[in-house]
């Protein structure tokens, strides 16, 4: 397995945790490595243009292409490299990768909630479907949130867990095929998130 190194993201605490799991694991940025690789983690913090402006330069864009659209292996986008599969964000001009038909947009709470953005903290989560990643996730499972954009999916099938900030409820993970993208950190979400990463690890 590999973790994709494009220069946003805290690589280490979800290497740490997929090697508890069992997992050989391998931080990269060489396309060979990639290239060979039989799933993918895309990670990411911050900016979606800063984000994709770095995916651009790292010079993977075609290679990650080929991994999501033709060799179609699993590939799990986590924060911002959920959003990064997506076609545009509200937040950037630069559009997505492209690879899910969805958007990331501002949470834009009325004036009459009591909400922040960003939305931070821990926060429950409803199954919309189900999949083999969730098969070791409890039903009273709650991850940790850092965000103040979130992905909606176009089609309603590729939504997998939703979760509620304030009034508006939005997309916490979707599924399209071997595409997978969590909107929460699930290498900061304890014991929850390990169970959402060994289904990962042992999907076939």
């Amino acid at each position: 397995m590999v973790i994709v190194d494009y220069g946003v993201g805290n690589l280490g605490s979800i290497q740490n945790m997929l090697t508890r799991l069992g997992a050989i694991v391998e931080i990269t940025s060489d396309p060979r490595v990639i290239e060979r690789a039989s799933k993918l983690i895309l990670p990411g913090v911050g900016a979606f243009d800063a984000g994709m402006g770095q995916l651009i330069r790292s010079g993977l864009k075609s290679t990650l292409d080929d991994a999501a659209l033709v060799r179609k292996i699993p590939i799990a986008g986590i924060c911002l490299g959920m959003q990064l599969m997506t076609e545009s964000s509200e937040e950037g001009t630069t559009p997505g990768l492209g690879w899910v038909a969805a958007k990331a947009i501002r949470f834009n709470p009325d004036s009459d909630e009591i909400v922040k953005v960003p939305h931070m903290g821990w926060n429950t989560v409803t199954l919309a479907k189900n999949s083999p990643v969730l098969q070791f996730v409890d039903k009273d499972a709650r991850f940790y949130f850092v965000h103040s954009y979130f992905v909606r999916c176009e089609n309603a099938g590729d939504v997998l867990l939703r979760a509620q900030h304030g009034l508006t409820a939005f997309d916490a993970a979707f599924q399209n095929e071997n595409l997978y993208g969590f909107q929460f950190h699930p290498e900061k979400s304890h014991r929850f998130g390990k169970a959402l990463l060994r289904g990962f690890v042992e999907m076939v």
